[in-house]
């Protein structure tokens, strides 16, 4: 047996060696084996995790943020477009009161005095002043000329006091003569560069033009004929006895709205108006479909080329939409739509997807910056832990077997308890926790500690995501108690006064939002005396149930102390002019019914006609005299009527939410289909008319959308 040195080679101790040698590299053989499968194991797991929780971030953050977009884009769009809608109602309301007192004043031309009417003076720019303008060859010393003249000179009050109180930027009544008398503070612009005073013609404007030809009528986008601002005009024709006599209008200069709209460009985003021909009115856009161009360019967005585009165009001018995401200008956006009903337009807002996903953007970057640190930290430290392999391969030999089964247990036991948290990481669970496990001051709780970061930044984004949606859900909760409350303000049990058998009464109240601006009421202001109050308040929403509730106790309060008609509706409107800078008003039809006779005292601020049946009778449209609605103007005058019901007698009174119901093809519902619903069946009771005239509307309506409050109160005079 040969020896090397003192080992003896083919002997015992060789044979030890050699199997020492053997199990040494087999046991680090598999040692280095298991290092690297829990390794791969641990990498992919990790890159699994990755991906689903970049997956899950990308889900509901563009979930939240569609939720967030569909609540506030749609309803900032409707608001801009309540807000449109309220200025052109103002010059509806404008021309409809100076519309008013015209016909008044042709239909008893004799009644009134002659009042003069002053040509424009250039000294008084910036000064309230009514003038007289004509068209080219028009003589105002003609007898009949100046006769006219005289007579809507008794105008000049009103329409000063309305153009005072009221958003826009010039009022004027022109007549079929070519005269016209118009108030605005900008005398100046009514002469030339030589002084010498302008001629209009008044009869080829297309104010005057489409009012003779459509009745009420607005304008498309022009500049104003004296200041060259950006303005609409509003007008309507007023005829006595088939003839027509004058045609009332205001302007609306639009300097501001344009300037509105070029301010809502924001990172992309931005707000446009389209007019009833699908023409891009006011934009900031200089360039793609939305860019403004001149009339005889513009293209028609209902038929686009787009069909998404040209649909969703469409749906916007008939009614408010829905938030959707279409291409335009080969761009994916999200885009809302709001109509302003009252001249045929809407309000589109536009966002691009890109700017609304740009925080899913930013936080997927900001977890994948995270991930990668976490990913070199982790191969750093998969690199020394190599190294270390490398060490302990060498060390094994000089430390023996058991230094090598201490160290792998020490490497793979926290390894493992990591693998499988990270595997059972799902659904509610989605904290990953420090443990003593993984505190190992290596690499392990390198990687362990990025874990509980990730995890704790995506628990604190969807907490954010809980904070957002309990927010919602508590302005859906106090909307609903306003409701509740609005509801309880009117009188809401019947029958409300059981004992009396005179007669029977019977309202209802449909708010076409969360709370609404119409209210009824009724009250015994004695035992002898029923006082009705059926009142539509302007606006929509929280602003005008609050309007609404201090129009009804006012009216209430000047009822009870034993008033008039005429008196409850005159000092009800001192009142409230008094202190009402959001310039508001109400239309309020009020009656006070003497029971013991059947004699029915009543007065109108601007309400719709009451209708009344009489025992032996069908109902029929009582057309009474309209005074300024509450609120329209200080000191205004009201006149009452007296209405005899004999026993048996019905009335009904209502807001314009019943005959303005639209259905999905733009008709309305009107006075025709009402008094038809409530002719169907002339035994029914109070509360049996409202039921029928209320089918009728909803078989009518269908599935389009309530726009306006639906308000009705009956009545059943059943005599003493």
């Amino acid at each position: 047996m040969k020896k090397l040195k003192k080992i003896k080679l083919g002997g015992i101790q060789m044979k030890v060696f050699g199997l020492v040698l053997v199990t040494i590299v087999l046991v680090v053989a598999a040692f280095t084996a298991v290092i690297l499968n829990q390794s791969g194991r641990l990498t992919g797991i990790v890159r699994k995790t990755s991906q689903s929780q970049q997956q899950s971030i990308t889900e509901i953050s563009e979930a939240t943020m569609a939720a967030v977009l569909d609540t506030n884009m749609a309803q900032s769009t409707q608001m801009q477009a309540a807000m449109a809608q309220d200025l052109f109602g103002d010059a509806i309301s404008v021309v409809n009161v100076i519309g008013d007192y015209t016909g008044k004043l042709f239909a008893d031309p004799d009644a009134y005095p002659v009042r003069e009417v002053e040509w424009p003076d250039a000294a008084k720019t910036g000064q309230i002043t009514a003038q007289l303008l004509t068209e080219e060859g028009v003589d105002v010393s003609d007898p009949d000329v100046s006769a006219q003249l005289g007579l809507i000179g008794n105008l000049t009050d009103l329409m000063l006091a309305v153009y005072a109180n009221s958003n826009v930027d010039s009022c004027y009544v022109a007549l079929p003569s070519g005269v016209m008398l118009l108030v605005d503070n900008h005398s100046a612009s009514k002469f030339d560069d030589e002084g010498n005073l302008v001629p209009i013609p008044i009869r080829e404007r297309p104010w005057y033009v489409g009012a003779e030809q459509h009745g009420l009528y607005f304008t498309d986008v022009t500049s104003d004929l004296f200041t060259g601002s950006t303005s609409i005009m509003c007008a309507i024709p007023i005829y006595v006895s088939g003839e027509l006599v004058a045609v009332i209008g205001a302007d609306l200069f639009l300097n501001d709205i344009s300037q509105a709209i070029n301010n809502t460009a924001r990172a992309g985003s931005f707000v446009c108006i389209i007019n009833q021909y699908g023409h891009v009115l006011f934009s900031p856009e200089t360039e793609g479909v939305f860019r403004v161009v001149p009339a005889e360019e513009a293209r028609d967005l209902r038929v686009a080329e787009d069909p998404d585009l040209a649909r969703f165009i469409t749906d916007a001018l008939a009614s408010n939409t829905d938030l959707r995401l279409i291409e335009v200008d080969e761009e994916l956006c999200y885009v809302a739509g709001a109509t302003i009903a009252n001249v045929g337009w809407a309000v589109v807002s536009v966002v691009p997807k890109a700017v609304a996903d740009q925080s899913t953007v930013t936080m997927l970057a900001q977890f994948n910056a995270i991930q990668e640190e976490a990913t070199a930290t982790f191969g750093k430290g998969m690199n020394n832990s190599k190294l270390t392999i490398i060490v302990l391969v060498i060390g094994v030999f000089l430390l023996a077997a058991t230094a090598a089964i201490l160290l792998s247990r020490r490497i793979v036991k926290p390894l493992a308890a990591m693998t499988e948290r990270v595997q059972s990481l799902g659904g509610d669970d989605l904290q990953f926790h420090m443990e003593d496990a993984y505190r190992t001051h290596d690499e392990i709780q390198v990687l362990a500690e990025a874990f509980a970061m990730l995890s704790g930044k995506t628990l604190q984004y969807i907490a954010e995501v809980q904070r957002v949606t309990a927010e919602k859900e508590r302005i859906g909760a106090e909307l609903s108690l306003a409701t509740r409350i609005q509801a309880d303000m009117l009188p809401n049990v019947f029958p409300p006064f059981p004992e009396r058998k005179e007669f029977d009464i019977y309202a209802s109240m449909t708010p076409a939002k969360e709370v609404g601006g119409d209210f009824y009421d009724f009250f015994l202001v004695d035992d002898d005396h029923l006082g009705m109050v059926m009142a539509d308040v302007s606006g929509k929403g929280v602003p005008a149930a609050l309007f609404m509730m201090a129009s009804k106790i006012i009216l209430a309060n000047n009822a009870m102390m034993g008033k008039s008609p005429a008196e409850i509706l005159a000092d009800t409107n001192a009142a409230i002019c008094a202190n009402n800078r959001e310039e508001m008003f109400v239309t309020v039809w009020l009656g006070i019914l003497e029971i013991s006779t059947g004699k029915l005292t009543a007065a109108n601020a601007g309400h719709e006609y009451p209708v009344i049946k009489q025992a032996d009778g069908r109902f029929e449209i009582f057309r009474d005299k309209h005074g300024l609605v509450i609120g329209g103007m200080d000191g205004a005058k009201y006149r009452e009527y007296e209405v005899q019901l004999t026993k048996g007698a019905k009335l009904f009174v209502y807001t314009d939410g019943v005959p303005e119901a639209t259905n999905a093809h733009e008709e309305l519902f009107g006075m025709d289909r009402l008094l038809e619903a409530l002719n169907g069946n002339l035994e029914a009771s109070p509360e049996e008319m409202l039921a029928n005239v209320r089918k009728s509307v909803d078989d009518f309506v269908q599935d389009a959308e309530q726009f306006d409050d639906l308000t009705m109160l009956g009545l059943e005079y059943k005599g003493v």
